[in-house]
């Protein structure tokens, strides 16, 4: 998807390991490294290991990009390439390591300290689960949780928390960040980055917290925001490093995630020439709005909120709990002085940004997709920008666009999300079938693959959606609507590979079955 540049398009080989044929996808601008990890992975070799590829006849085959693509008929295989000296080198580094490890283990008691918090969280869980919703239980069992906390703290700073059942914190002891603005390094943007920064084929793998921070910092006072609610530049610092501190390190739901989304807004208001059409307020809400739609996101979603019946669906009475649980953690953090962008804007005017915020983030609920989407097309062919009803309506279906845009990018920076998202879904539902809780078939990992996953998601959500805002912002459909019908075709040209594959798989069994039968 993205550009429909060969650039962009990836290479594929056809590997034998264990007997079964193994697909490796890379791009062409891998480095032989990044190929041989990628190898040693999908053949099931130790990462850095000395590694061979050899073609069907017994040939050598350089491990590099311009390496010769094969088919499923010609299979390639990786085989481990060792000297007697370099195992004779990994034996000596082993033992080595072992000896360290021992005596760290030794001097640190680190597995008297794992038995014990694992045996308390286990007994505090148990607990919960036996009690349920009472209250004076619930209570007893966070004052018990914030206990260790504080007990693992002491020994060594380890932070003990814990992702399915989450412990709505009401003392804000981590909101505010845990390192000043002094440390926060400031980086100068190249002009480069400042134009990229401005499209949808941004590149957000390669850049570090700090520097991701820096680009939204940049995005604020680029837009005029901090100019317009005359924000203090100390306290935006403050407040952006409040707000990538608590995100979670989810394999998707992260500041990474965030700043993807707050990225692809900052776009769209470029490219749909936004500035032009909406307030200056508007446009705050939008990029604030971006910047904090998933905060402290737990990596389980609403339904397992809801099916487990966690304090959090029990807060909010199973109306999507985890968006109003951003949005309040957003405006815990605007409520510390220190953290506050909002601090110069008058009473009555917060008050509009607040709830036009709130409404924002609670449309990001995709259990709402189909209503809010719904209102926009009634709207879109007679739009009118003075209309507050039409406007508010619009940015909903903006935010919605940015949370869910990563398919709008180039391949190689979409494709990885797509693994991010599985990933936690399999958390998700192995924990689900661990509790007896139902388990949505799209995160079952026995059931989903990458392209069925993202076909149906596409075809039906992304496309549909797009092509709306389409017809309000023609401009989009060059380098936003047409990389996502590339991305269907990608998927579902995967599919029938995968399909092909399966069919020939499921032919080979019957016959080798037969062919035991007649023996």
């Amino acid at each position: 998807m993205g550009s429909s540049s060969s650039s962009y398009a990836p290479k594929t080989i056809y590997l034998e390991v264990d007997g079964k044929v193994q697909r490796v996808i890379f791009s062409r601008h891998c480095s032989p490294c990044d190929i041989k990890e990628l190898l040693c992975s999908s053949s099931n070799i130790a990462r850095n290991t000395a590694i061979l590829l050899i073609d069907s006849e017994g040939a050598l085959i350089s491990i590099d990009p311009t390496m010769p693509a094969n088919t499923p008929n010609n299979l390639y295989k990786v085989m481990p390439h060792s000297t007697n000296q370099g195992g004779e080198k990994e034996d000596m580094f082993q033992n080595v390591l072992s000896q360290v490890a021992e005596q760290f283990s030794r001097a640190f008691r680190i597995n008297e300290l794992k038995t014990e918090v694992t045996n308390r969280l286990a007994m505090l869980e148990k607990r919960v689960e036996l009690e349920g919703l009472k209250v004076v239980e619930i209570e007893k069992c966070k004052n018990d949780l914030k206990k260790l906390r504080d007990e693992m703290t002491s020994r060594g700073g380890v932070r003990v928390t814990c992702n399915c059942k989450y412990n709505f914190s009401d003392d804000g002891k981590k909101l505010s960040p845990r390192r000043d603005v002094p440390s926060y390094p400031k980086y100068t943007l190249s002009q480069e980055t400042i134009e990229a920064l401005k499209k949808p084929t941004f590149d957000v793998w390669h850049w570090e917290h700090n520097e991701m921070l820096s680009c939204l910092e940049y995005m604020y006072h680029d837009l005029g925001l901090v100019k317009e609610f005359n924000m203090n530049p100390i306290t935006l610092k403050r407040w952006l490093l409040a707000i990538q501190e608590n995100y979670r390190d989810n394999p998707f739901h992260n500041f990474r995630h965030c700043f993807c989304v707050s990225q692809m807004m900052y776009g769209m208001i470029h490219l749909c020439n936004l500035q032009e059409r909406l307030t200056m307020t508007d446009m705050c809400i939008l990029m604030t709005a971006a910047v904090c739609h998933d905060l402290d996101h737990p990596g389980y979603n609403n339904t397992y909120q809801i099916n487990a019946r966690t304090e959090l669906a029990v807060r909010y009475n199973d109306i999507s709990p985890l968006e109003n649980h951003h949005c309040a953690v957003a405006f815990q953090i605007l409520s510390m002085p220190e953290c506050n962008i909002f601090a110069n804007v008058e009473p009555d005017s917060f008050k509009q940004l607040r709830q036009a915020i709130i409404t924002l983030i609670l449309a990001t609920d995709m259990a709402r997709h189909g209503e809010i989407l719904d209102s926009f097309k009634q709207k879109v062919d007679n739009f009118d920008f003075t209309n507050e009803e039409h406007v508010k309506c619009l940015k909903m279906v903006l935010i919605k666009c940015c949370d869910i845009s990563n398919e709008v990018r180039p391949t190689e920076v979409a494709e990885p999300w797509v693994d991010c998202l599985l990933e936690e879904y399999f958390m998700q539902s192995d924990r689900e079938k661990s509790e007896g809780l139902p388990v949505a078939p799209f995160m079952d990992r026995d059931k989903v693959t990458k392209p069925t996953a993202q076909i149906g998601f596409i075809k039906f959500v992304l496309i549909p959606m797009f092509e709306t805002v389409m017809k309000l912002f023609p401009q989009i459909e060059e380098i936003m609507v047409q990389p996502l019908r590339d991305s269907r075709d990608h998927y579902e040209e995967l599919k029938q590979i995968d399909d092909a594959m399966s069919e020939a798989q499921k032919k080979k069994t019957e016959s080798m079955s037969l062919g035991g039968k007649k023996k």
